[in-house]
C-alpha cells in the first residue's frame, strides 16, 4: 500500500467500528465497519472485512464486502471475492471473474462525460479496466459491457 498522507491505517478482523473516518492515510479493512471512509489515499477491504456505508477515495481494492455508496476518483479493483452493493462512481473499474457487483454504476470518463448501468453484472463480466458500460433500454434487460 503506498503511504500517501502517512502511514496506513488498519482495522483488524474481529474488530467492528462504527463511526466515520476521515484520513489523509491509505486504509485496510479486514474487520467491520458501519460508517463512512473518506481519504486522500486508498481503500482496501480484506477478504473478511465488510463496509456499510459511504466511502469516498482515490483507489480502492476491494476483496471482501460493500454496501453502500463507494465513490472512487480513479481506480477500482474487485477480486473474485468481492461483493458489492449499492451505488458505486468511479473513473476506471476492473472486475476479476466470480465478484458480485449488484450496483448502479456512474463512470466517469474523460471531459466530465459519464456512461451508467443498473443491475448486475457479476462473475466476472468485466475483465479490464478500460470497460465501456452502457445503460440498459428496459428494466428487464441486463448491462451491455464491451
Amino acid at each position: 500500500m503506498n503511504e500517501i498522507g502517512g502511514q496506513p491505517n488498519r482495522i483488524e478482523k474481529n474488530t467492528k467500528i462504527k463511526g466515520d473516518i476521515i484520513s489523509e492515510a491509505d486504509f485496510r479493512i479486514d474487520g467491520k465497519l458501519d460508517g463512512n471512509v473518506k481519504t486522500s489515499g486508498k481503500v482496501v477491504i480484506g477478504k473478511g472485512g465488510y463496509i456499510h456505508g459511504k466511502v469516498e477515495c482515490v483507489n480502492a481494492d476491494i476483496e471482501g464486502s460493500f454496501n453502500g455508496e463507494l465513490q472512487v476518483s480513479d481506480l477500482l479493483s474487485l477480486k473474485a471475492s468481492a461483493v458489492i452493493e449499492g451505488t458505486v462512481s468511479v473513473a476506471k473499474l476492473a472486475v476479476e471473474p466470480g465478484a458480485t457487483f449488484n450496483a448502479s454504476c456512474t463512470m466517469k470518463g474523460k471531459g466530465g462525460l459519464s456512461d451508467s448501468a443498473s443491475g448486475s453484472a457479476g462473475s466476472g463480466m468485466l475483465g479490464a479496466s478500460k470497460s465501456n458500460v452502457t445503460s440498459p433500454k428496459s428494466s428487464g434487460e441486463k448491462a451491455k459491457i464491451s
